[in-house]
């Protein structure tokens, strides 16, 4: 008991303080993405608070921290961007039809998680799970080098460009030193990091750019703020009829798609990290109610963060409390703690940032490149820079899409069929390999109806008929035998083929040889295209 009890206040220990560390990291994130989306910087740290909170508490993924987002940010630019056009700039209406589309993209979160839609995440490749950790480190390294810029604009030069290498190089060096020489396991690398290179710039009186500046340079009055209030003015500024939801529609889905892409496959890498398993439908519902509550509360919007949540699980941050720790401490950073908050500078959490850098980049990749298949490098190589240029969504489904043709492309290549001859001067086709709609006409290339003997068998039991579509392959080759007048036996297809083969016609019960070894397994779900066809042969 003694030892559980040491070990659990350990675990506690170290999530609070890791949760402190992500809490210091989040706000200049919220507040950058905030900016991107064209909204308050207010409105990016209570999204960070709110979705934060829930997701750390009814999520599907201890230890993941959740937050506004780039990914999603990007996208919203251009949602608030027409809603204001669609009224005078005082209303600010492009706001509030963000909140109405943040509720929207929280219901179809929640559906995918009703549904049970969050399983389908394991259908991603891994080449696809390489490129996209790839694309996200070079979107975070891209990022942060906006961090180099004055308010103009304008890279950095001369003692301000090597001030600000120096301290970003002091907080990388910090953080890669301490474990190196295990110089204290008591508090997390990344939030000594920035104590030590805060304490240098406020005690150095250095001339260094702050949180507190880069809110101010971007248009926003400051850190301080209030609690969350209840936005009533959704319901009088946004009309709620079938046009709103043709504008507001396309942007939730995309968002919810984006959103739910990026906590999932975050989730599949925490889960790598840890050794762990999460559950991918709780955390489809955890988001989606997230986002509905920080919608109706004036946030944003978001989903998982994967930078924030790589530092969480370096700083020992395994459990929910972490995740809340962070949210409640940024709250406070919100309400008391904004003095002190905006005194850290910029390069210090730069620094946090590149190493997080560091250690998502999958650097095996380089490695394993000339290793594995062609498609397979062409794949990651294609994900990451989709990322980089477009966004995680679709570099995800654009990945999945070309293993899948790949992989089908590679398979109908497979389909063989070895022939035979009985001395009764039966002719036996005994096919090898998947019989899909892929290698269908490879498949009907190995007969000939014409030529062939009176007497015809074919043996599946090497094969496996796929879909309904190797099964309309199947009809058809019986008819053509029949067109021929020749007598034609199948053997070893599985129930599912038989039945369905049974339906479409009487005649396959004389066709179709039942076997002991008959092979047993499932097709892929029926399409209404094949359910179509097989209605013209039905007599």
């Amino acid at each position: 008991m003694t030892e559980f009890i040491r070990k659990r206040a350990k675990n506690a220990k170290n999530d609070i303080l890791s949760g402190a560390t992500v809490a210091l990291a989040l706000v200049p994130e919220a507040v950058a993405f905030a900016f991107v989306a064209g909204v308050d910087p207010l409105v990016g740290l209570y999204a960070a608070f709110m979705i934060g909170l829930i997701t750390s508490v009814f999520g599907g993924r201890p230890g993941m921290i959740s937050g506004a987002t780039g990914a999603l940010a990007v996208v919203m630019v251009s949602l608030v961007a027409e809603g204001n056009a669609m009224g005078a700039p005082e209303e600010n209406l492009g706001l509030y039809y963000l909140f109405a589309t943040v509720i929207l993209m929280g219901i179809i979160q929640i559906l995918a998680g009703v549904f049970k839609l969050g399983k389908f995440v394991r259908l991603i490749p891994h080449p696809v799970m390489m490129g996209f950790v790839n694309g996200l480190a070079i979107v975070i390294f891209l990022a942060q080098l906006k961090m180099f810029r004055d308010a103009d604009g304008a890279f950095f030069t001369g003692s301000e460009l090597w001030t600000m290498l120096g301290l970003v190089g002091l907080t990388m060096l910090i953080m890669f030193g301490l474990p190196k020489f295990k110089v204290t396991k008591k508090l997390p690398e990344a939030l000594i990091g920035i104590l030590v290179v805060s304490a240098i710039v406020i005690f150095g009186k250095l001339d260094v750019a702050t949180v507190g500046s880069f809110i101010r340079d971007g248009g926003g009055e400051g850190l301080k703020g209030g609690l969350p209030q209840f936005q009533t003015d959704i319901f009088s500024k946004v009309p709620f009829n079938l046009q709103t939801l043709w504008f507001i529609g396309p942007y939730a889905v995309i968002l919810a798609a984006i959103g739910l892409i990026e906590s999932l496959m975050t989730l599949n890498l925490v889960d790598e990290l840890t050794e762990t398993r999460g559950n991918a439908n709780r955390e489809c519902m955890a988001q989606g109610g997230a986002n509905i509550l920080t919608g109706f509360f004036g946030g944003m919007g978001g989903c998982a963060m994967i930078g924030q949540s790589i530092i969480n699980i370096k700083g020992g941050g395994r459990g929910r409390l972490s995740g809340i720790v962070a949210a409640v401490l940024l709250l406070i950073f919100i309400l008391f703690a904004s003095t002190y908050i905006e005194q850290i500078p910029i390069a210090a959490l730069v620094g946090v940032m590149f190493m997080v850098v560091v250690g998502t980049f999958a650097w095996s990749s380089f490695r394993i490149l000339r290793k594995i298949p062609i498609t397979d490098a062409v794949v990651l190589i294609a994900v990451s820079l989709i990322t980089v240029w477009k966004d995680l969504a679709v570099a995800v489904i654009a990945g999945v899409i070309i293993s899948a043709l790949v992989f089908s492309w590679e398979n109908a290549k497979r389909i063989r069929a070895r022939k035979r001859m009985r001395e009764d001067g039966t002719k036996v086709y005994e096919i090898w390999g998947p019989l899909f709609f892929g290698s269908i006409k490879a498949f009907n290339e190995k007969f000939d109806a014409k030529n062939d003997p009176e007497k015809v068998e074919i043996d599946f039991v090497e094969s496996r008929v796929s879909d309904h579509s190797a099964i309309e392959a199947i009809f058809n080759l019986v008819n053509k035998y029949e067109a021929e007048g020749k007598s034609i036996k199948l053997k070893h297809l599985s129930e599912d083929c038989k039945v369905l083969l049974y339906k479409s016609s009487p005649k396959f019960r004389e066709v179709i040889e039942e076997d002991i070894d008959d092979p047993r397994y499932h097709l892929a779900e029926n399409p209404e295209a094949f359910t179509k066809g097989l209605s013209e042969y039905k007599l």
